[in-house]
């Protein structure tokens, strides 16, 4: 199996005021997003292209929007996943989720 283009743990997953999971985990792989509990268990998955993502204007600056099958998912990233430029989780799951539309046929 290939390495993810992208994964985060400890992800708290909402869908609009529900909180799915405070700790669960993005995958992006082989073209693919996938939402997993904590359990490891899948909450949703989608291929990449079908899959619309979003920076809230209204939430910290490592949080994102998820559209995933017509379903809205706010993922709030931990701070432990900066890079050295300053950039969270949370853009990186945005840039590997723009890089895995690019290289689909």
């Amino acid at each position: 199996m290939a390495e993810p283009d992208f994964s985060a743990t400890g992800v708290r997953i909402d869908r609009w005021t529900r909180s799915l999971t405070k700790a669960g985990q993005v995958v992006v792989q082989d073209g693919r997003l996938a939402l997993l509990t904590s359990g490891g268990q899948e909450i949703d998955s989608a291929p990449v292209a079908t899959v619309s993502t979003a920076k809230p204007w209204f939430a910290s600056g490592n949080s994102a929007v998820a559209h995933v099958n017509g379903v809205r998912y706010r993922l709030t990233m931990g701070q432990r996943g900066r890079r050295p430029d300053g950039e969270a989780d949370a853009g990186l799951f945005r840039e590997a989720v723009r890089r895995a539309r690019g290289t689909q046929a």
